[in-house]
């Protein structure tokens, strides 16, 4: 008797969160360890079906670093990172589009709906979803503080996002998963940073929060001590600074976009840990780095 008590204390404690966060979007950058292991892979798309289920909105924007690296290592193609970014000549973007519209959206897509999930996968082409410029790569690289400074090639940035699509799903009861790819007015492809296109989708919905799955606890001070809160204003110092730097340096970037764009909150979670979205929005404590 005592365990079954115990089990709807844990659902009481969530009942102020969701009558807070009825009818609400969450935009989730689904991405690191929580895309390749099994476990962490079923823990995520049963908390993408619950937040539907319980009348939340979920919306997942979805990465494919590790699977694009693994593609082109067996098609022998070179590729280098710089400043976060991936070096994207226009074999690399062929196989980039490749992986993740073909494979790696249509994954998650099916991993959604085999527990009990509606989800529809879209790139940024579909309904010119994302519409993209190729991004200043001597002006990106400067600001980051890279170590050379290239042409990056097809990467793009988030020109404009057309959510029309995405909310004609979510008003159908749909989950929409979302591939980074984005079309330019030129017709062209680009590989867009996963980070930065949820931080901007989450901005064109107004979304209630902005959830980043990392393979980190979150953003942590120059001590190594994690970082439980901090404002979007000092967000732009820890980069100055060093104190974040290479791939977080995305996500806060992509943060700042959302929280900027009228979205309530950002968080920063370790995707490590099982069902890290549904502790993230239904405790008090939280886990991770949440952003005001």
């Amino acid at each position: 008797m005592e365990e079954l008590i115990e089990k709807a204390t844990v659902l009481l404690e969530a009942l102020p969160y969701i009558r807070k966060f009825y009818g609400k979007t969450v935009v989730i950058k689904y991405g690191g360890n929580a895309m390749v292991d099994d476990e962490l892979k079923s823990a995520f798309a049963e908390d993408v079906v619950l937040l539907k289920y319980i009348g939340i909105n979920p919306v997942v924007v979805h990465g494919g670093g590790p699977q694009i690296g693994e593609f082109l290592k067996k098609l022998n193609i070179p590729t280098r990172f710089v400043g976060g970014m991936r070096v994207t000549d226009r074999e690399t973007m062929n196989v980039v589009e490749m992986v993740l519209v073909g494979k790696v959206n249509k994954e998650i897509v099916k991993l959604i709906n085999s527990h009990g999930g509606s989800a529809v996968g879209l790139s940024g082409k579909d309904g010119n979803l994302i519409v993209a410029e190729k991004i200043d790569s001597r002006k990106y690289l400067s600001e980051v503080k890279a170590p050379e400074i290239i042409d990056l090639g097809f990467v793009g940035k988030v020109k404009k996002v057309n959510p029309e699509i995405v909310i004609k799903l979510l008003e159908s009861k749909f989950i929409p998963v979302i591939a980074p790819v984005g079309i330019g007015e030129d017709y062209e492809a680009y590989n867009i940073n996963a980070d930065l296109v949820a931080g901007e989708v989450a901005a064109a919905l107004k979304a209630e929060k902005l959830v980043m799955l990392t393979d980190v606890e979150g953003i942590k001070d120059r001590s190594g001590n994690l970082i439980r809160s901090i404002s979007r204003q000092e967000l732009s110092s820890l980069i100055e600074d060093g104190t974040v730097s290479g791939g977080m340096i995305p996500k806060v970037k992509a943060c700042e976009i959302a929280l900027t764009g009228g979205v309530k909150k950002a968080h920063i979670i370790d995707g490590r840990v099982k069902h890290s979205v549904l502790l993230e929005i239904f405790t008090q404590e939280g886990i991770g780095t949440e952003i005001i």
